[in-house]
Protein backbone atom coordinates (compact mmCIF):
# COMPACT_ATOMS: atom_id res chain seq x y z
CA UNK A 1 0.00 0.00 0.00
CA UNK A 2 1.02 3.17 -0.44
CA UNK A 3 1.90 5.83 2.16
CA UNK A 4 -1.36 8.17 0.44
CA UNK A 5 -3.13 5.11 0.24
CA UNK A 6 -3.29 4.47 4.19
CA UNK A 7 -7.05 4.09 5.88
CA UNK A 8 -7.64 7.79 7.63
CA UNK A 9 -11.41 6.85 8.74
CA UNK A 10 -12.44 8.52 11.83
CA UNK A 11 -12.71 5.98 14.91
CA UNK A 12 -13.39 6.37 18.21
CA UNK A 13 -9.75 5.18 18.95
CA UNK A 14 -8.71 8.87 17.59
CA UNK A 15 -8.70 10.36 20.64
CA UNK A 16 -6.07 7.79 22.17
CA UNK A 17 -3.86 5.97 19.33
CA UNK A 18 -2.64 5.91 15.92
CA UNK A 19 -2.31 2.83 14.20
CA UNK A 20 1.57 2.00 12.68
CA UNK A 21 1.44 0.72 9.04
CA UNK A 22 3.75 -0.27 7.22
CA UNK A 23 3.64 1.65 3.55
CA UNK A 24 5.74 2.13 0.33
CA UNK A 25 6.84 5.85 0.01
CA UNK A 26 7.17 7.98 -3.59
CA UNK A 27 11.04 5.85 -3.74
CA UNK A 28 9.41 2.38 -3.25
CA UNK A 29 10.88 2.21 -0.16
CA UNK A 30 9.05 0.90 3.05
CA UNK A 31 8.44 2.96 6.10
CA UNK A 32 6.21 3.44 9.04
CA UNK A 33 3.44 5.73 9.07
CA UNK A 34 0.34 6.23 11.22
CA UNK A 35 -3.66 5.17 10.51
CA UNK A 36 -6.31 7.04 12.44
CA UNK A 37 -8.00 3.79 11.33
CA UNK A 38 -10.56 2.47 9.20
CA UNK A 39 -14.03 1.80 9.11
CA UNK A 40 -14.44 -1.43 9.18
CA UNK A 41 -12.43 -1.85 12.43
CA UNK A 42 -14.59 0.66 13.59
CA UNK A 43 -17.79 -1.02 12.81
CA UNK A 44 -15.91 -4.09 14.49
CA UNK A 45 -15.23 -1.95 17.82
CA UNK A 46 -18.96 -1.01 17.90
CA UNK A 47 -20.43 -4.63 17.35
CA UNK A 48 -17.95 -5.44 20.27
CA UNK A 49 -19.33 -2.57 22.67
CA UNK A 50 -22.50 -3.47 22.17
CA UNK A 51 -21.69 -6.68 23.20
CA UNK A 52 -19.87 -5.88 26.32
CA UNK A 53 -22.97 -3.35 27.37
CA UNK A 54 -25.23 -6.12 27.43
CA UNK A 55 -23.27 -8.25 29.80
CA UNK A 56 -22.91 -5.62 31.71
CA UNK A 57 -26.76 -5.10 31.79
CA UNK A 58 -27.31 -9.10 32.10
CA UNK A 59 -24.87 -9.52 35.10
CA UNK A 60 -26.63 -6.07 36.89
CA UNK A 61 -30.22 -7.87 36.32
CA UNK A 62 -28.64 -11.54 37.83
CA UNK A 63 -27.70 -9.26 40.80
CA UNK A 64 -31.00 -7.36 40.99
CA UNK A 65 -32.74 -10.47 41.15
CA UNK A 66 -30.59 -12.22 43.60
CA UNK A 67 -29.41 -14.90 41.17
CA UNK A 68 -25.59 -13.84 41.28
CA UNK A 69 -23.75 -11.50 43.52
CA UNK A 70 -22.13 -7.83 42.82
CA UNK A 71 -18.50 -9.52 41.50
CA UNK A 72 -20.43 -10.45 38.71
CA UNK A 73 -21.55 -7.61 37.95
CA UNK A 74 -17.90 -5.91 38.78
CA UNK A 75 -16.15 -8.27 36.99
CA UNK A 76 -18.58 -7.70 33.76
CA UNK A 77 -18.11 -4.04 33.80
CA UNK A 78 -14.21 -3.89 34.88
CA UNK A 79 -14.33 -6.60 30.94
CA UNK A 80 -12.53 -9.12 33.58
CA UNK A 81 -13.00 -13.58 33.30
CA UNK A 82 -12.30 -15.66 36.40
CA UNK A 83 -9.09 -15.62 34.97
CA UNK A 84 -8.37 -12.30 35.16
CA UNK A 85 -10.20 -11.87 38.59
CA UNK A 86 -7.98 -14.39 40.07
CA UNK A 87 -4.53 -13.39 39.34
CA UNK A 88 -5.68 -9.77 40.34
CA UNK A 89 -7.23 -10.89 43.97
CA UNK A 90 -5.01 -13.77 44.17
CA UNK A 91 -8.37 -16.02 45.28
CA UNK A 92 -8.59 -19.49 43.57
CA UNK A 93 -10.99 -19.40 40.38
CA UNK A 94 -13.12 -22.10 42.31
CA UNK A 95 -13.16 -19.52 45.14
CA UNK A 96 -14.40 -16.70 42.92
CA UNK A 97 -16.94 -18.84 40.81
CA UNK A 98 -18.43 -20.16 44.76
CA UNK A 99 -18.42 -16.11 45.43
CA UNK A 100 -21.05 -15.32 42.62
CA UNK A 101 -23.29 -16.89 44.71
CA UNK A 102 -25.55 -14.60 46.39
CA UNK A 103 -25.40 -16.35 49.63
CA UNK A 104 -21.92 -17.12 49.78
CA UNK A 105 -21.27 -13.68 49.03
CA UNK A 106 -22.75 -12.42 51.76
CA UNK A 107 -20.74 -14.46 54.19
CA UNK A 108 -17.53 -13.24 53.06
CA UNK A 109 -15.20 -11.82 55.36
CA UNK A 110 -14.22 -7.96 55.37
CA UNK A 111 -10.46 -8.90 54.26
CA UNK A 112 -12.18 -10.55 51.01
CA UNK A 113 -14.94 -8.02 50.24
CA UNK A 114 -11.46 -5.52 50.41
CA UNK A 115 -9.84 -6.97 48.37
CA UNK A 116 -12.84 -7.36 45.68
CA UNK A 117 -13.59 -3.54 46.16
CA UNK A 118 -9.69 -2.61 46.07
CA UNK A 119 -9.56 -4.57 42.39
CA UNK A 120 -12.81 -3.10 41.52
CA UNK A 121 -11.52 0.16 42.29
CA UNK A 122 -15.18 0.50 44.70
CA UNK A 123 -15.75 1.15 48.02
CA UNK A 124 -16.43 -2.16 50.22
CA UNK A 125 -19.66 -0.19 50.79
CA UNK A 126 -20.39 0.32 47.48
CA UNK A 127 -19.65 -3.41 46.44
CA UNK A 128 -22.38 -4.50 49.52
CA UNK A 129 -24.99 -2.58 48.98
CA UNK A 130 -24.84 -2.92 45.19
CA UNK A 131 -26.87 0.32 43.36
CA UNK A 132 -25.18 0.68 39.94
CA UNK A 133 -27.12 3.09 37.64
CA UNK A 134 -29.48 1.89 35.35
CA UNK A 135 -27.26 2.61 32.41
CA UNK A 136 -23.52 2.48 32.35
CA UNK A 137 -21.27 3.24 29.61
CA UNK A 138 -18.67 0.59 29.75
CA UNK A 139 -16.73 1.92 26.66
CA UNK A 140 -13.22 3.20 26.92
CA UNK A 141 -13.57 6.17 24.40
CA UNK A 142 -15.92 8.19 26.66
Amino acid sequence: MKKDEIPQDPSPLDKFTKEVCYAVNEKGEYETALSRGWQVKADALGITWEEVQQNIESARQKVKKGEASPVLYYMELNMMDLATLSAYTGFWQWTIKRHLNPHIFKKLSNKRLNKYAEVFNISTDELIRFSPPIKVDASPFR
